[in-house]
């Protein structure tokens, strides 16, 4: 590939003859710009909202649950979890095909009103006499169903951008999301303060408290994105170059334009680039999932400490990731984002290796009877924790350490803190920038054309895998422990880093293939 042609994928410069060039040509103007971008932050306020509206609940589900209805038990709190993504992979590719024959703002309306609805439903959930859990079961679902909007929001930046701003919009989309997820259970922390009790309006049947009030301000804050959306979200569409398109009534495209727009996408691209997608989503559920267990399994942690230490780590993690979007902006443009694909899944499988156990010191084992159990070993994890927080005799009553009905616990060396806290900042840096590299080169892979069922298709992608990952991981985990788990993360991430390769020279503009084929 010459210089030319690399220059050429990251800044194309297209002469008339691109790719529905009847369509457009209008050279921008400034009104134009504004509305544009004006436009664009609407939705970067709509992406962080639906962020904030999955995970502004998410540390008070199984208390809330356990409240509501006493028959629910662990694994129904797995499918509750589990029913925001399935709706999400439901609604993603309906919305998306909705929004390539209608204006952006009816399935985005359609989607918050939903979420609203669903949220005022979470608040209302303890009214019913029985089956409160299936309720709760439903509401999450319908959340995620709303949520499905997030593949319109994509499709519309990547069509509403030129190919020098895409990087930076689907890197500050992506930032929006990562606030939304640090944010949300900042918002329920402080929400904690009214307590289990709160107040109750009896006229209305509704309880205000550390539970239905986070979910109450989710649903005030979706009817506020609404109004914005409405007044002041507009229809725009521009080419590669920035220059505005003469019409965005999509029924009035040229047919011909169309068909050949759709014919000159690479498939194989696409095909791959959802891969590359799933398991990219796949990864971070599976730290997600494992992260709790495993650092309570291999520092004797309990309860209260795993989730204070857990969280810090989380809103760390979420920190990392926003410096990470601002990051590649600028690399981006230094080396391309196939690069930074590429050195992010390296920089993944990096943090995951170095997560292999290996020494001869083993983690504490929880007997049946801790009292009457032999002294543990001490861990390096535990010295630290002692150091740092409370006495040891505080939690005596809780047992600690790797539970002994987990075999791989009397033979697997521990982890050491220094070892996760190192594949934590690793995974921290790569997930992000794979994340935001995925969805640009597949915004560019798919070229003029609207884009909302292909982005509907990719979040689909990432919610299966939101699906999958904590299926896979705990079972693996369980019963054949951290080194197999670890290791087939591993093997996971070289394939896929196999097949970016494969495809590397595949994953290119539209306009830049085009050209191409025109040569």
């Amino acid at each position: 590939m010459s210089n030319l042609e690399s220059e050429a994928e990251r800044e194309p410069l297209l002469g008339p003859g691109s790719p529905g060039s009847r369509e457009w040509g209008m050279i921008e103007t400034q009104e134009h710009y504004k509305s544009r971008w004006k436009s664009v932050r609407v939705l970067y306020l709509t992406m962080f909202l639906s962020s904030v509206g999955f995970s502004i609940v998410i540390m008070s589900i199984w208390p809330y649950l356990q409240k509501i209805d006493q028959t629910a038990d662990a694994s129904f709190l797995g499918w509750v979890i589990a029913s925001y993504s399935l709706g999400q992979m439901v609604a993603s590719p309906l919305f998306g095909l909705w929004s390539n024959y209608r204006p952006r703002k009816e399935p985005l309306i359609v989607s918050i009103c939903i979420s609203v609805a669903a949220n005022c439903l979470y608040a209302y959930v303890h009214v019913p006499a029985a089956h409160n859990k299936y309720y709760m079961l439903i509401a999450r679902g319908l959340v995620g169903f709303g949520a499905g909007s997030v593949a319109v929001v994509r499709s519309y930046i990547a069509g509403a951008t030129s190919l020098q701003e895409r990087t930076n919009a689907m890197a500050n989309v992506s930032m929006c999301q990562a606030l939304g997820f640090i944010l949300g259970p900042v918002f329920q922390t402080c929400f904690a303060l009214i307590g289990e009790k709160g107040v109750t309006w009896d006229f209305i049947k509704l309880q205000i408290n550390m539970y239905t009030t986070p979910v109450l301000l989710a649903a005030f804050l979706g009817i506020l994105n609404i109004f914005l959306i409405l007044f002041i979200l507009r229809e725009h569409r521009v080419d590669d170059l920035g220059r505005q398109c003469k019409s965005v009534n999509f029924q009035e495209e040229n047919t011909d334009e169309l068909q050949t727009s759709e014919g000159s996408i690479d498939q194989v691209a696409v095909v791959a680039t959802n891969i590359v997608f799933f398991v990219v989503l796949f990864i971070f559920a599976i730290y997600e999932t494992v992260l709790t267990p495993l650092t309570m399994d291999m520092y004797a942690w309990t309860q209260e400490q795993a989730v204070l230490y857990n969280g810090i780590i989380l809103v760390a993690f979420g920190v990392e990731a926003v410096l990470v979007f601002m990051g590649v902006k600028l690399l981006s443009k230094k080396i391309g984002e196939r690069a930074i694909l590429l050195g992010g899944f390296v920089v993944i499988w990096v943090g995951f290796f170095i997560l292999l156990p290996w020494g001869n010191q083993f983690p504490k084992i929880q007997w049946e009877d801790l009292h009457n159990s032999s002294t543990p070993n001490t861990t390096f994890g535990e010295v630290i924790i002692d150091l740092w927080n409370s006495p040891r005799e505080d939690h005596s009553d809780q047992p600690t350490g790797c539970p002994i009905e987990q075999a791989w616990c009397l033979y697997t060396p521990v982890i050491h803190l220094a070892q996760f806290l190192t594949a934590v900042l690793l995974v921290g840096i790569g997930y992000p920038a794979c994340s935001v590299m995925t969805y640009t080169l597949y915004s560019k892979v798919l070229g003029p054309k609207p884009q909302g069922t292909y982005m509907g298709w990719l979040t689909t992608s990432g919610s299966a895998a939101r699906i999958l990952g904590p299926v896979f991981i705990s079972h693996v985990y369980t019963y054949l422990g951290p080194r197999w788990a670890v290791s087939l993360v591993c093997g996971i991430v070289v394939l896929t880093i196999l097949l970016i390769g494969a495809v590397y020279k595949r994953l290119i503009a539209f306009s830049v293939r085009y050209m191409r084929i025109q040569e």
